[in-house]
């Protein structure tokens, strides 16, 4: 199982939020790229990172701390927030980012998801964000009608090799996450479904990877000490993304 480190970006400063709650943020380093580099002395290949601002004023607000990382920190780097065309993903991409993650877009246009899958291949992935079963968007802001559930079959269909799922709810509240909808997920097939939202347990990283979840995002567990990378890398047999 891919092991994800994450960083998440605000105000040009790695914070994590409660729930999805942008006026629930813990700011735990004014260097991102400090953070990454951390993670990589730790054994970690892969990075996970989000503009928070980008996510939610829909622009790359923090992008050239991200290009940075991306450039020069030699990890398998997946970026969202915030990236809503092309011309965006291509903007990462080309600075170096292995993976780009549509969220909002997605939703608000799903012809971007077939023309990116077209453009990229497997370097386009999407973020289902879900509160309540329902997907969630503009930085968590709005909750849809749709099902995330079927939203995720429909990307399936449409040619998406990998979706990044969060639940809302567990996200950052170090209660643990929720197992049975990447029990749901899995039953899909024919998708990597990398888990993210709360995961604070070396037994529910035990369980995914029992499961056959392709990764997974570890963010508030880290920072606070719950989860020790090093250990988490060594016992879930990380290997480079592809």
């Amino acid at each position: 199982m891919e092991i994800y480190p994450a960083i998440d970006i605000r105000g040009g400063k790695v914070v994590r939020l409660t729930n999805g709650d942008y006026g629930r943020e813990e700011v735990y380093s004014s260097s991102p790229e400090s953070i990454a580099e951390e993670f990589a002395a730790c054994g970690a290949k892969n990075l996970h990172i989000v503009d928070l601002d980008g996510a939610r004023e829909g622009t790359l607000a923090n992008a050239d701390v991200i290009k940075r990382i991306a450039k020069t920190s030699g990890l398998f780097i997946e970026v969202g927030g915030g990236i809503r065309s092309l011309t965006r993903m291509e903007e990462y991409i080309n600075a170096g980012a292995g993976r780009v993650i549509l969220g909002s877009a997605a939703v608000d246009n799903f012809t971007l998801v077939t023309d990116a899958v077209k453009f990229f291949g497997g370097k386009a992935a999407v973020g289902v964000d879900a509160c309540g079963g329902k997907v969630a968007i503009h930085g968590w802001r709005t909750v849809t009608d749709t099902d995330a559930f079927a939203f995720c079959r429909r990307l399936k269909e449409s040619g998406v090799r990998t979706v990044i799922f969060t639940d809302i709810s567990t996200d950052g509240a170090l209660n643990g996450t929720n197992m049975r909808a990447f029990e749901e997920l899995k039953k899909i097939g024919g998708i990597n479904i990398i888990a993210s939202g709360g995961i604070t347990y070396y037994e529910e990283l035990e369980e995914l990877r029992k499961l056959g979840v392709y990764g997974a995002v570890l963010g508030k567990a880290l920072y606070t000490g719950k989860l020790d990378l090093k250990r988490v890398i060594r016992e879930n047999g990380e290997s480079y993304a592809c």
